[in-house]
């Protein structure tokens, strides 16, 4: 099996390892910055309260990096997918949690002992003040944005609803920018200090609007995307074509994702990612999803001619981070949309084969195309149906190895319910494929 050594990929992947190294670089800058900024301001009255206002600089700084993961930046997309930044959105929101709530608690304990008197009375007395109120209003809210977000919650809410309870998220930006612009101290020891300190939130502030507004904006008024048709590919599933203005000029490849809304049908608030489960032609775009959410299950209405308004393109699940020269694409249930635009992108070259894993063939969304695509790129397919049993793991390491004897030498991409992908990768470990020839995209991402 051959190294994938077309310059296009070298330069690539080249240009992601620096991308890594800055990324890196620029955090362990901030980090160091902020802490010569503690030791700048000096000790304060008491231990308390400079625990506190070190972890206050710190709930700042993890919030500006958290806004630099909202704003999905392409380079750091491209650098680690959005599936990895999904799961770093995760920690820093649970980072922000804890310093939310240890950070007033020490300050506030500090000032109760300064001035001899109870915790409670302390806090009522500070809450008087607007920006110590406006503080603790935001953490309120993270409290909020955070028990919504825990898994026993989460299961509870749709899609569209969890997304809307994010939305606090731009409040509590809000109310932490008005709380520090009063009560900071530290990055207002000299000019230096207050210079950093803004300008990372100027560049914070910046990216999330460029990212998550203006850009898209300025996409949608140049490609003006509609719906050109609705088919149905199975009595829950349905595919979504969308037309518009110089599509050739929209950078998506196979294996990403858009956030997709759909004025005048839904709230604008209620937006979905759905996986393009056909490779992009310069003409078209294609969405197919399952209706498991208030929007995904009203696509099936979407009269011809409505209006779309997608942002994005997401996601590293593309060939470009492929590094040997035979590939094993797997997909779970729905999770096979990015796994059948991946067999039809030109990009991928070499030898292919596609493991699509369904409780029963009749599930089996898309399962023509994939036979087609495969038989036009004499690539292998095998739809593995059946329940997963104690005996019977049809994505198990001695069953991949019995489908795919040459698994190790190849990049393995693999996209489906979390459950499935989880249970892949352990496969993948203890089959020793290397890390680097393994890209997952979780199912919550495909669609």
């Amino acid at each position: 099996m051959t190294v994938v050594t077309q310059p296009r990929a070298l330069t690539f992947r080249r240009n992601v390892q620096v991308a890594r190294v800055a990324i890196i670089a620029f955090i362990a800058f901030n980090l160091v910055a902020v802490q010569l900024m503690f030791i700048a301001a000096g000790p304060g009255k008491n231990l308390l309260g400079t625990i506190g206002r070190f972890l206050g600089l710190y709930l700042a700084l993890v919030m500006a990096l958290q806004l630099l993961l909202v704003a999905r930046l392409p380079v750091v997309d491209r650098a680690y997918g959005m599936d990895r930044l999904t799961v770093w959105h995760r920690w820093t929101g649970m980072a922000i949690f804890w310093l939310a709530l240890a950070h007033p608690a020490f300050v506030l304990l500090g000032f109760s002992r300064l001035d001899q008197v109870s915790f409670f009375a302390t806090t009522v007395s500070l809450a008087k003040q607007l920006p110590v109120l406006l503080g603790m209003i935001a953490v309120v809210l993270i409290v909020v944005i955070v028990g919504l977000s825990v898994r026993a919650a989460r299961r509870r809410l749709s899609y569209e609803a969890w997304h809307a309870v994010h939305l606090l998220l731009y409040v509590v930006v809000l109310l932490g920018v008005l709380h520090q612009v009063y009560e900071g101290s530290a990055f207002k020891v000299n000019l230096v200090t207050q210079v950093y300190w803004w300008g990372l939130w100027a560049f914070a502030l910046g990216a999330l609007i460029a990212g998550r507004l203006v850009v898209p904006l300025i996409r949608n008024s140049r490609h003006r995307l509609r719906v050109a048709a609705v088919v149905e590919e199975a009595t829950d599933t349905v595919s979504v074509h969308i037309t518009g203005r110089e599509l050739d000029r929209l950078p998506a490849r196979a294996g990403q994702f858009f956030l997709w809304r759909f004025p005048g049908h839904n709230g604008w608030w209620q937006v979905n990612p759905f996986s393009l489960s056909a490779a992009p032609n310069g003409r078209s775009l294609r969405l197919t999803a399952k209706g498991i959410g208030s929007t995904s299950a009203g696509l099936r209405d979407l009269p011809i001619g409505a209006k779309v308004y997608a942002e994005g393109p997401y996601g590293a699940f593309t060939s470009a981070h492929r590094t040997r020269g035979a590939t094993v694409l797997i997909g779970g249930g729905i999770g096979v949309t990015p796994i059948r635009a991946l067999l039809e992108d030109p990009d991928l070259t070499g030898h292919l084969v596609v493991l699509y894993r369904v409780r029963d063939a009749a599930d089996a969304v898309l399962l023509g195309e994939l036979r087609n695509l495969a038989e036009a790129r004499k690539a292998r397919l095998h739809v593995l149906t059946g329940r997963t049993a104690s005996g019977y793991q049809p994505l198990g390491p001695e069953r991949l190895l019995a489908l795919v004897p040459d698994i190790t030498a190849r990049d393995v991409y693999v996209c489906g319910p979390d459950a499935m992908t989880t249970a892949v990768l352990d496969s993948l470990r203890r089959l020793r494929v290397p890390s680097r020839q393994v890209h997952a995209e979780r199912f919550r991402l495909a669609g």
